[in-house]
């Protein structure tokens, strides 16, 4: 099997599953429940992240140095409010703070 069905599926599958809100929801009002989930989990799934990469955390310098990189993305978020920018802040940061010999 050819690697790029998989992928083709899986574009397919992403979608379908952002188109059908808008074909559900055509026409009518949305519900207070699907407007308060879009706008909630989308910080409460970053948060789980951020735990979740954080959770074998010990005293030494790399968890400083992504603790530093966190730091910077939600410094960077709360200043422009950019997601995109915010990301890309905080791997830079991480990509340049471990080239620095200590």
């Amino acid at each position: 099997m050819t690697p790029l069905l998989p992928i083709l599926v899986c574009a397919g599958v992403t979608a379908l599953l952002r188109l059908l809100p808008f074909l559900f929801f055509r026409g009518r009002p949305i519900p207070r429940l699907v407007s308060d989930l879009g706008r909630l989990l989308p910080p409460a799934i970053i948060a789980i992240l951020v735990i979740y990469c954080l959770k074998g955390a010990s005293a030494n310098r790399d968890t400083l140095l992504q603790f530093l990189a966190v730091l910077a993305t939600a410094l960077m978020h709360l200043w422009r409010r950019n997601s995109l920018l915010s990301v890309f802040t905080g791997t830079a940061v991480y990509m340049l703070l471990i080239r620095i010999p200590l």
